[in-house]
């Protein structure tokens, strides 16, 4: 086709593109095509506009939309959770509820096992079970160190655990020092001998002077007199332990040179052990300081001993309101060992008190509280001050009241659903 071929009503270029000519002979017609067109479009952009206002989910405003997987998200439309970028759950109000309550359908408190009971005074105390962990008696530790400076040749001991006998032998050192003392004690006794007769010197004072002075550098008397009758003085010098006890700790290798009051080994008396137990604050005035302690051990079944509290920490931490007390057991035998753990039962004095469950109550940093019962399907939130712990049961000093129906059973799954609902922690704002 020509690009100037006539078409009627127009032309076609050489590109096929259609361009409407007003001056050829059907105008008329292609303006009534152009119109209805137009019609058409409206109609189309009017029926859209329609459907998708239609589409749209009017706001409702007894619902809000929360993460079932972060319940601290909350929002007044659908879309997704910014944190995990789940879709967001739709939630209804409950206009009833108030802002610190929660409401459960009777179908929710039995799909829970929701349990509630009614507080009462009861008797606490009797006894209290305490978890400890056995240490070293720091009484019966010792540390052997040297008395003069010098380089260890060797060591008899080289183990951690290793009994050593009081008198026994512990290390060989070499000391230029001490050789040098033992030279002039041998000296002092061959000037006693060669000038038996001179008066003007006492040759006594000067022997004992020699002697004392290998003494305080750790020489025993036998050493000294076997050096006196041998009348020749090695170059190691034997040292022997000034205590008894299993080795705790080793500072000291051969070859290493030791430098005057350094620690050679560390030795543990095992003979006696510290049950060393935590206890609250609020529990102290329940016990006896002066009373029995039994101590039990679930490592060795059967196994108990008793002893004395021989000590209470008077500085109590105050972030954790913890003190620490110690109990001093015999160890016969040696079975027991530091380290292991143990139970330390002591006896209380028995008092009148509100108590509960232990699983009825809800403990974080921030404090305790329980739920309580305020209606048929109600609960509501209650920060407590605990006191006593015995068993499974604990002593409620304030914050609730004798007749309160409280949640015995359930009292997690509460704390979840009011997060869940609420976006917030119950016990945000809370004081004693």
């Amino acid at each position: 086709m020509k690009e100037n071929s006539h078409v009627p009503g127009g032309r076609i270029t050489g590109k096929l593109h259609w361009r409407p000519c007003l001056s050829a002979p059907g105008r008329q017609g292609t303006l009534a095509q152009l119109i209805q067109y137009a019609a058409i479009m409206a109609c189309l952009a009017l029926l859209v506009t329609s459907c998708k206002r239609k589409s749209e989910t009017p706001k409702d405003p007894d619902v809000y939309y929360t993460c079932s997987m972060d319940p601290q998200v909350i929002e007044n439309k659908p879309g997704k959770c910014p944190i995990c970028h789940m879709d967001l759950t739709p939630v209804k109000k409950n206009s009833g509820e108030k802002k610190d309550e929660i409401q459960l359908s009777e179908q929710q408190i039995q799909l829970g096992n929701i349990q509630s009971d009614t507080i009462r005074s009861g008797t606490i105390g009797d006894k209290l079970i305490l978890t400890a962990t056995l240490n070293f008696d720091q009484s019966k530790t010792a540390s052997v160190s040297s008395r003069v400076s010098g380089r260890v040749e060797k060591l008899y001991f080289k183990n951690l655990g290793d009994y050593v006998k009081k008198g026994a032998p512990l290390y060989d050192l070499y000391s230029e020092e001490l050789n040098s003392s033992k030279q002039e004690y041998l000296l002092a006794i061959d000037r006693k001998k060669a000038f038996i007769n001179e008066t003007a010197i006492d040759f006594d004072q000067l022997l004992e002077s020699a002697k004392n002075k290998l003494l305080l550098w750790g020489m025993s008397p036998a050493q000294i007199r076997e050096l006196a009758t041998n009348k020749r003085a090695s170059s190691t010098t034997l040292f022997y332990s000034t205590a008894a006890g299993y080795i705790t700790a080793i500072d000291i290798r051969e070859g290493d040179y030791v430098m005057e009051g350094g620690a050679i080994v560390k030795l543990a008396d095992l003979s006696t052990l510290w049950a060393e137990a935590q206890v609250y604050t609020s529990q102290l005035s329940a016990i006896d300081l002066k009373g029995l302690a039994l101590v039990q051990f679930p490592d060795t079944e059967g196994k108990e001993a008793k002893g004395n509290i021989e000590f209470v920490n008077p500085e109590i931490n105050p972030d954790t309101r913890i003190n620490l007390i110690r109990v001093s057991i015999s160890n016969s035998g040696n079975q027991l060992k530091p380290g292991m753990p143990a139970y330390v039962v002591l006896k209380s004095r028995q008092h009148q008190s509100l108590t509960l469950p232990v699983d009825a109550v809800i403990r974080d940093g921030k404090g305790a509280t329980v739920w309580v019962r305020t209606g048929g399907s109600s609960f509501k939130n209650k920060m407590v001050e605990l006191g006593l712990e015995t068993g499974d049961r604990i002593e409620i000093l304030s914050g609730l009241k004798e007749g309160d129906v409280v949640v015995i059973t359930g009292a997690y799954l509460l704390q979840s659903e009011y997060i869940f609902r609420k976006g917030a922690n119950p016990m945000e704002g809370m004081k004693m």
